[in-house]
């Protein structure tokens, strides 16, 4: 093997440090985990404690091409994360979307979840479900040894990480011979707990052997997390524009309108609901590792990786339903035309019940053959089979995820205020006189049981050489080279029951429930971080019910002998039929060659790598479309799609090859200072759901939110060229400070273009001859004409069948669906930013500080006063972020106290009631606190304390604008008391 002239630089010094502490940080987990003793040039001194993990991460940063950054095993111990994407908020410019208050997915440099790649042991791991993201939540640290976050462009990785490539590398036997064992035993208290065990437990351990002098390694590691909470939540599902001509010509008593900046129309809120969820929640982790290295060249490792996650979900809520024109009596609107107070007549008031269990499992089958044949040559074969399921069928007695509804139509307006306070406030009022409802008049509204399981598989052949120049006196080093063939699998299909028991309270059902099925509750201790949460609410009051019991007493009473065959009560998932099934397809094969160069320029030692990786990728897709007949006016709000028994296969095919070439150059200006340039091409493929053929109609269009969507198989990737310029300087042995930029043209940005389209025989009710003689007739009886009166006149006049179903008419209008179909756009769109990060220890005071932070802009951001065909698309994700940490580590005790802030940010397009111009959702500045202290009573025993969220900080969402509210989320802090015995 050519020996390369080298300096004796820090780094020189710092890799002898790696090589001593036998911490196993190769950039490639398939590489070769053996290290050559450095004999007699540095004398090596272990550091342990969050000073030698920073230690070694700040080494891995340095030593690595292009920009890359890492967690070693320590920190991830005493960091207080309960999953890897809370590990991975600490590294500059990565930031998380949490689910259920821990954190969920990555986005990096303002990509998204779906643009990032997640890896296990350089293996490409599958989505979670039906998707290209991985749930990071699902996944404990017990077991890895290293996370590394690849921001740059490499030949070798696979493809997939446009804005990152994530690299989990797990623990090997043969890296840490001997007997190595580590159990820990946690405690959780979560603050906000109110119906589950107020303290849950968590036990972790992770035990390695070698045997036969270090011929046989075993590894095993294990996890068991439960996890009791609440989360309390106020939620708006979606806002509706209005049109001036849509607006009603109301008293201008009764009317306050402050539009300055949008004129031409209106925004209101189509519903407003309070929430309470109990849930509960299971994680269980577990890998098994074996080894085999007969000779020091040759290694076999067999790994098994297991993932379970099951939560269950009770939730109860209470809330309004809206709809406009002539239902409303008196608004106010700010400068941008959001209703900030309306009162708004028809429709109800409700109280909801739901139950949910869902399981999501994962498997990782792999297998790796490491050889280095002799000094020049050196190849490894990975095979992987895994797959990633999503199941929300595990409720034992449904079957599905169950939504109970139960109300009352009896009302004469509802009085919505968002003038002051960070929660809307609600007033309803009833036909009793007064703004409470009583037990006795609350009815059956409808049930909905929806069963939605989605699974991908992924099954990788990867082979991997390396020649290593000792023929040539040139500077080239070596020579990577590799072939890989990835098939991916993607299917799901969502089965919904359809709206059961007579939706709309007609015919009525409150003789069915006994007022004593009902307890009244108020609101004191609700949503009370946040002002106007708490005692302070309106309505001040809700009812909650037994899921179970209203459940039997609609099976038993709401029959088809009482009701129809078409709205009698169900609890299949399957009652409206076959679902639409979809199957996705992607066999990529890959080359690729890397090549690394080192020599000296003058005093400067200089690395260069350039490589070119090529891929062709192939993309069959199957669906089962749902074929519409017709719509069906059902209730005053409710229009159901009715649709033929049997789905329509359709079968499409697309196809792509992409060339990824890339290019780093590394100089060590100094001992003390690196730079770095990197130029390279990198790709994220479509999402799924956008890779679907056939057309997809709503199952419930609303007036204002009648939709279709088609998906297009031909979708090319994003495909990114990106450039980074950073400095890092090294100045102490665990102290650092680095400045980045980077740039990233996307080209292929995929939009969505949207266009009204009518299709033969799918004719609306809505405003046809049947629907103006209502009108004319209520307002020339001096009635206000609002959807209830409609439906009402529809009904006395013989237009219903016996079970209140209106269909619609020959002469009726055909319906215009807002017609919604992705596509490449050939406008390249551009992020750029700035990364800095800064970590410093105090000498021997065992005081020490990090901080980082990110800023990114781009011309990818959202704007809300864009009404055009072509719809917005945005980042989503794109958003500055900052993260701090200070720590105290001396004689066996170890403090840390973390801050992650991230700036808002657009989550998505689209709201779930939203109207059909496809507003955004966006999530609001964010900054959680959490802390650690550990403390080592011997040499064996840590015993630690960590709090989570001891900030108590809130989420909250809007829409358009930041009056445009859509959610507001309380969970509070939580603790864990624990300790951890190493042996």
């Amino acid at each position: 093997m050519k020996n390369t002239p080298f300096k004796k630089t820090q780094l020189a010094t710092s890799m002898a440090l790696l090589m001593g502490s036998s911490i196993a940080l190769s950039t490639h987990a398939q590489e070769t985990e053996s290290v050559a003793p450095v004999e007699g040039e540095v004398e090596v001194i272990q550091v342990s404690g969050i000073r030698g993990s920073m230690i070694r991460s700040m080494d891995l940063k340095r030593s690595s091409n292009g920009v890359v950054d890492a967690i070693s095993a320590e920190e991830l111990g005493k960091f207080p994360d309960t999953n890897l994407a809370e590990a991975l908020q600490r590294i500059t410019g990565v930031t998380i979307s949490r689910s259920n208050g821990e954190g969920s997915q990555i986005t990096v440099r303002g990509f998204g979840p779906d643009f990032n790649l997640i890896t296990l042991n350089g293996r490409q791991m599958p989505g979670t479900g039906f998707t290209r993201s991985f749930d990071l939540a699902n996944l404990s640290a017990e077991g890895v040894s290293t996370l590394e976050l690849h921001k740059t462009a490499r030949a070798e990785n696979p493809s997939g990480g446009l804005g990152a490539t994530v690299n989990i590398i797990t623990m090997k036997p043969l890296a840490q011979p001997g007997q190595n064992a580590t159990i820990s035993v946690k405690g959780i208290h979560d603050t906000s707990n109110e119906e589950g065990d107020d303290v849950t437990p968590e036990i972790a351990g992770v035990y390695t052997n070698t045997f036969a002098d270090d011929m046989f390694g075993f590894g095993v590691s294990f996890s068991h997390q439960e996890r009791d909470f609440q989360q309390q939540s106020a939620n708006i599902q979606g806002w509706q524009r209005q049109l001036n001509d849509a607006l009603p010509d109301l008293d201008p008593s009764k009317v306050v309108d402050n539009r300055t900046k949008i004129t031409d129309a209106a925004f209101f809120p189509k519903d407003m609901n309070y929430g309470i969820s109990d849930v509960q929640r299971e994680r269980q982790n577990g890998q098994v590792t074996f080894q085999f290295r007969p000779i020091d060249a040759f290694t076999a490792t067999v790994d098994y990786t297991a993932s379970r996650a099951t939560t269950g979900t009770n939730a109860v809520g209470w809330g309004i339903w809206n709809n406009f024109g002539a239902n409303i009596n008196a608004y106010e609107l700010d400068e941008n035309g959001t209703a900030v107070y309306a009162d708004i007549s028809g429709d109800d008031g409700s109280f909801t019940a739901s139950r949910n269990t869902t399981r999501v499992d994962a498997r990782s089958l792999g297998v790796n053959f490491d050889w280095m044949i002799n000094d020049d040559w050196h190849v490894s074969l990975d095979y992987h089979d895994s797959y990633n399921k999503i199941d929300n069928g595990y409720d034992d007695g449904l079957g599905s995820a169950g939504q109970i509804i139960l109300g009352s139509n009896q009302l004469k307006s509802k009085v919505y205020d968002y003038r002051e306070g960070d929660i809307p406030q609600v007033f309803v009022n009833w036909n009793n006189g007064t703004n409470e409802i009583l037990p006795s008049e609350i009815d059956s509204n409808f049930s909905q049981f929806i069963y939605s399981p989605g699974r991908s598989d992924i099954e990788q052949l990867q082979l991997d050489g390396t020649w290593y120049n000792s023929a040539f006196d040139i500077p080239l080093v070596k020579i990577d080279f590799g072939y890989a063939r990835t098939e991916q699998s993607l299917s799901g299909f969502t089965a919904w029951s359809g709206l059961r028991g007579g939706p709309g309270f007609n015919p009525s059902f409150t003789e069915i429930f006994p007022d004593s099925m009902f307890t009244r509750n108020d609101t004191s201790g609700f949503l009370d971080a946040f002002s106007s949460g708490g005692a302070n609410m309106n309505p001040g009051y809700y009812y909650t019910f037994d899921f179970d019991e209203a459940l039997a007493r609609q099976l038993q009473f709401i029959t088809a002998d009482v009701v129809g065959e078409a709205n009698a009560y169900s609890i299949d998932p399957y009652f409206m039929g076959a679902p639409s099934v979809s199957n996705v397809e992607e066999t990529t094969d890959s080359i690729y060659v890397q090549s690394e160069w080192d020599f000296e320029i003058g005093d400067y030692y200089v690395q260069i790598n350039a490589g070119l990786r090529y891929e062709e990728t192939e993309v069959p897709s199957s669906a089962e479309v749902l074929v519409p007949i017709q719509v069906n006016w059902v209730a005053a709000s409710e229009w159901i799609t009715d649709f033929e028994a049997e789905p329509q296969l359709q079968d499409f095919t697309g196809e792509y090859d992409i060339l990824l070439p890339m290019f780093d150059i590394k100089v060590d200006v100094t001992d003390d200072i690196v730079a770095r340039f990197s130029w390279g091409k990198s790709i994220t493929r479509a999402p799924i759901g956008l890779l679907q053929g056939g057309l997809s109609f709503t199952g419930s269009p609303k007036i204002g939110a009648r939709t279709a969507t088609a998906g297009n198989t031909s979708l090319l990737p994003f495909e990114s060229s990106n450039l980074d310029l950073s400095f890092e300087w090294y100045y102490d042995e665990a102290s650092y400070a680095s400045i980045g930029l980077f740039r990233k043209s996307v080209e292929n940005y995929i939009i969505t273009s949207a266009r009204d389209r009518q299709f033969e025989g799918l004719r609306d009710i809505y405003q046809g001859p049947r629907w103006n003689e209502a009108v004319a007739a209520l307002e020339g009886a001096g009635v206000q004409a609002t959807d209830s009166a409609i439906y009402d006149y529809f009904v006395e006049n013989g237009y219903a069948d016996e079970n209140g179903v209106v269909e619609p008419n020959a002469d009726d209008p055909l319906i215009t669906w807002r017609t919604r179909q992705p596509d490449n756009s050939s406008t390249p769109r551009t992020v750029e930013g700035v990364e800095i990060a800064v970590q410093h220890t105090f000498g021997d005071t065992g005081f020490g500080f990090g901080a980082n932070a990110t800023l990114v802009d781009g011309d990818v951001t959202y704007d809300p006063y864009y009404f055009g065909d072509e719809e917005v698309n945005p980042l989503v994700g794109i958003s500055d972020s900052a993260n701090f940490q200070v720590f105290y580590e001396k004689e066996g005790l170890s403090v840390k106290v973390t801050y992650a802030w991230r700036s808002d940010y657009v989550v998505g397009i689209g709201q779930a009631q939203g109207s059909s111009d496809n507003p955004a959702t966006q999530f609001d500045t964010f900054g959680q606190v959490d802390a650690s202290i550990n403390y080592d009573v011997n040499e064996n025993l840590t015993v630690f304390l960590e709090g989570v969220n001891i900030n108590d900080e809130t989420e909250r969402g809007y829409g358009r604008f930041e009056e445009q509210f859509l959610f507001a989320r309380q969970y509070g802090p939580r603790y864990t008391l624990g300790a951890r015995y190493t042996f």
